[in-house]
């Protein structure tokens, strides 16, 4: 059995691990031990009671093997995108261009350069090991975060938004960068996406071109790549469409990368959940597996069968362990799709 948590300082050398495992394809956690520390400081605050609001908060949870005690995964929220440091977007915009003695009018697409100092909640930071990319591992990684973003909605704002990773062929080249970011940069595109990730947002507001880009001069290699994700990425973008997410006419900077977004009350998994007293513990259920959540700060999510016995629910021994729960307990149970 797999658990969800927040992760906890033991789990550096894991996490390292993870990080690497990754092949450079999540740069807000790079393979730097110094600063993976720092990310799960940062988290460990972040779990504070204190927090009563949407800041700058960034919880990083862990899906844990309970046989081995390993983590094989990881998946974060960030509070509230932007702050000190900017969240920077390029939002596309359809353009009206026509003059009518000749009878033209065409809507040209334009890219136009979006800071936000105050922006919303946004899930990030979404990684599984290869080897567990199944029995429900992935919808356990990406969903549960969203139960505990209900079962504390004051520490997030009501709009939440995904950053997917963009387009990359074969060679692994972005093309969106090698069209644009490239010309503005002495450095590739990698390093770019990892100080941005780093928290090192000024050379994006010194070196960014300030005009808008007009999409019909990019190369039609680039032009095909905008808002397109990495084949890696499209179960993750898939899951989260399925939860209600859509694009909100914005890309990434750099991979040219869709943005999506939903309202808190519209994501699926948490517009279906029920918190619920437990009121039994079995050896075995044969109901259908759900996705469980024990509501509390010291979060805990996996998957399980759930019976309903009228005034609450049944669990099994290895789920009421796994979520830190007894009789009398509220669990939180979505059903999964």
């Amino acid at each position: 059995m797999h658990v969800f948590r927040p992760i906890h300082e033991a789990d550096l050398p894991g996490l390292v691990e993870l990080a690497r495992a990754t092949g450079g394809g999540l740069t807000t956690l790079p393979p730097e031990r110094e600063f993976l520390a720092d990310r799960i400081a940062e988290s460990l605050r972040a779990f504070s009671p204190r927090v009563k609001q949407a800041g700058g908060e960034f919880y990083l949870f862990v899906l844990e093997d309970l046989a081995s005690g390993g983590i094989v995964g990881v998946s974060g929220l960030g509070a509230r995108v932007g702050g000190y440091h900017p969240w920077y977007s390029y939002e596309v915009r359809d353009e009206a261009h026509f003059h009518r003695p000749l009878g033209i009018e065409k809507a040209i697409k334009v890219l136009h350069l979006k800071k936000e100092h105050r922006g919303p909640s946004e899930a990030c930071s979404l990684f599984l090991r290869g080897d567990r990319r199944r029995h429900g591992n992935g919808r356990l990684l990406s969903l549960a975060r969203f139960l505990f973003l209900g079962a504390f909605p004051r520490r997030f704002t009501e709009t939440i938004i995904a950053e997917m990773r963009g387009y990359v062929d074969g060679s692994g080249r972005a093309p969106f960068w090698e069209a644009v970011g490239r010309h503005f940069f002495d450095f590739d595109f990698y390093r770019a996406d990892v100080l941005s990730g780093l928290g090192e947002k000024e050379f994006i507001a010194d070196l960014m071109p300030r005009h808008p880009i007009y999409v019909s001069l990019l190369p039609a290699e680039a032009q095909s790549g905008l808002g397109r994700v990495h084949p890696d990425t499209e179960p993750a973008l898939a899951m989260l469409r399925a939860e209600g997410f859509a694009s909100m006419g914005e890309i990434d900077i750099f991979d040219g990368g869709p943005l999506i977004r939903a309202e808190s009350a519209t994501i699926r998994t948490l517009r279906e959940a029920r918190s619920v007293p437990l009121k039994r513990i079995v050896a075995e259920l044969p109901g259908p597996v759900c996705l469980l959540a024990n509501g509390k700060l010291a979060f805990r999510a996996c998957l399980g069968p759930l019976a309903t016995d009228g005034v609450g629910v049944v669990l099994e021994h290895a789920g009421a362990a796994a979520l830190e729960v007894d009789v009398g307990d509220r669990i939180t149970f979505s059903p999964l799709k």
